[in-house]
């Protein structure tokens, strides 16, 4: 049995959504299969936090990296003597022919559903590298039980070729043991003073930043400060001048890509996060918070009331008011009833986690290759 694997979306820096997921899911796999030999293929050599190579995991570097999907890694997969036997893609652009037996991930179908959202080109790869991969593969994995259905109902992909592997999350570093010093250490670095809400994630439309942003503007707390972290995507620019069209410039703080280090203690420290995206196909952030204690603010819509469950504060993420309102709920709970929904907050988190979803992962696999 030999695994390929598509590393390119692990193999960045500054992980974020899929990044993180095809990460967690190499590092997952070298430890549960130390005996399954695998070839991790790539653009650019491999950066040293990925699993070290050893007798049965081997990285193989194609290059040139333009068009490596359409064809650079198609030609390698058909030509060189040691062909995997099954091939796993955890993203949306699977090579466009491959002579094994093919597995793909689909994060979410933001695009069909969003369009305008999305720059020209994006989309346009999107649309049609997507359906391709799909109709090209024989097992689908998707991150919730939202993207499962969407595909079905949008490819006509009978269930049984798709699996649901949720995501999970690092308990290591965030836990209730999350906060104390480290949430003051963060303050200062951040010049955060006062109560705050925090949002986590791309800068980019479909997460609904401007009508976050204006939903602070209209609280009776007119202290409350929202932080903004991540790296800033694509059509962003709207989102970071909202605050000073809206005359609360004062009031947002945009962090940029927050560490590992950091990131734990700025969730622990807010009051609540809030994640009122258009569409998601799961949401890590909210997972993150739960395992801290933070109350979590959530659309309605696509897979977040999935993940939450019964514990987010469940908002129309269309509607200014209904945002300010799950906020102002968010604003009134007390410690005691933070403490107690933490604890209820750990029979959900169990869903999420890592070796869970690589383990799913590899019996489908080792299945597909037979």
């Amino acid at each position: 049995m030999r695994i390929g694997v598509d590393g390119n979306e692990a193999n960045v820096a500054n992980r974020v959504g899929s990044n993180v997921y095809a990460y967690e899911m190499l590092r997952e796999m070298n430890q549960q299969e130390p005996e399954t030999h695998f070839t991790v293929y790539l653009k650019k050599p491999p950066l040293y936090d990925l699993p070290k190579p050893s007798e049965t995991w081997s990285y193989r570097v194609l290059t040139p990296g333009f068009a490596w999907t359409r064809w650079r890694l198609p030609l390698d997969l058909y030509f060189h003597s040691k062909k995997p036997t099954v091939f796993f893609t955890p993203g949306h652009y699977a090579p466009k022919f491959c002579p094994v037996p093919l597995a793909i991930s689909i994060m979410d179908l933001s695009f069909l559903h969003f369009p305008n959202l999305f720059r020209k080109n994006d989309l346009y790869k999107l649309t049609n590298w997507t359906k391709s991969s799909i109709l090209k593969a024989k097992h689908i994995f998707s991150i919730s039980e939202f993207t499962k259905n969407d595909i079905i109902k949008n490819y006509q992909i009978p269930e049984e070729r798709i699996t649901v592997t949720y995501p999970g999350y690092d308990r290591d570093r965030f836990n209730e043991r999350t906060g104390g010093a480290e949430v003051i250490r963060v303050r200062k670095k951040y010049r955060i003073e006062g109560d705050y809400c925090i949002y986590v994630g791309t800068l980019q439309p479909r997460k609904n930043l401007r009508r976050l942003i204006r939903a602070i503007g209209t609280l009776e707390n007119k202290s409350l400060k929202i932080v903004i972290v991540g790296k800033t995507g694509w059509m962003y620019s709207q989102i970071i001048t909202e605050g000073r069209r809206r005359g609360i410039e004062n009031r947002i703080i945009f962090t940029g890509f927050a560490s590992d280090e950091d990131l734990p203690s700025l969730i622990k420290g807010a009051r609540a996060l809030v994640l009122i995206s258009l569409y998601e196909g799961f949401g890590i952030p909210i997972v993150e918070a739960m395992a801290v204690g933070t109350p979590v603010v959530i659309s309605n819509a696509s897979s977040l009331p999935e993940i939450a469950g019964d514990l987010g504060i469940k908002v129309d993420p269309k509607s200014v008011k209904s945002i300010a309102r799950g906020i102002t709920e968010a604003l009134q709970l007390n410690e005691l009833m933070r403490k107690e929904m933490f604890v209820k907050n750990q029979k959900q988190l169990e869903k999420f986690r890592w070796e869970k979803a690589a383990a799913q992962t590899l019996e489908v696999l080792h299945e597909i290759a037979v």
